[in-house]
């Protein structure tokens, strides 16, 4: 992945200016190189019940006959924050990401971010992800008992433990130019369960 990262940034540098493009690639390169984490889940909202605070003792049966019942759309929006670690000993930057988002097996979203991050050298930063998903329309392309485990997961009252694979691809200006990684950079985490 990597190899392939570099090269597609040489072939690059022939046709943009010296400066811009080694301060373009050392900046890309250590972005690859980061060490990304899974932080929190904040702005968690369910048929548009907030939820962000934890469950009420009123929200606990609205949210339970939503997701046992039939309803044609239950959105769940939620924020994903990453923690993004620059052990490198310059800036880490990229212009934006595409990524992809499973847990238990189920692809859960796709999307992009059009958001720049820089990380300087040591240092670590935050990376939010805002996610939409109606988990009604999973339901039925899912088993619905696996859909309901990973949104009780994320509202935090599941029994079974949820595994999120998380793909990134940054973007990056080489240039003027938006250069996109060949490659996902990948992230395990599991949450939830008792």
């Amino acid at each position: 992945m990597k190899k392939k990262i570099l090269s597609l940034l040489i072939i690059m540098a022939i046709f943009i200016s010296c400066d811009s493009v080694q301060k373009s690639l050392s900046g890309t390169y250590n972005m690859i190189n980061c060490e990304y984490n899974y932080k929190s889940i904040s702005g968690l909202t369910v048929s548009g019940i907030n939820l962000s605070n934890g469950l009420s003792v009123t929200s606990i049966p609205k949210v339970t006959s939503i997701l046992s019942g039939n309803a044609s759309s239950i959105p769940l929006n939620f924020t994903l924050n990453l923690d993004v670690k620059n052990p490198n000993t310059s800036a880490a930057m990229m212009n934006g990401l595409q990524y992809i988002i499973s847990v238990d097996d189920i692809q859960l979203t796709t999307g992009s971010l059009n958001q720049a991050l820089s990380v300087e050298a040591g240092q670590t930063k935050t990376l939010p992800i805002a996610i939409g998903v109606d988990l009604a329309t999973l339901m039925k392309n899912n088993s619905k008992d696996a859909v309901v485990n990973i949104a009780k997961n994320f509202i935090g009252i599941g029994n079974k433990e949820s595994k999120v694979f998380v793909q990134l691809k940054p973007t990056f200006l080489i240039g003027n130019v938006p250069i996109t990684s060949p490659s996902y950079i990948p992230l395990v985490f599991n949450f939830g369960g008792n």
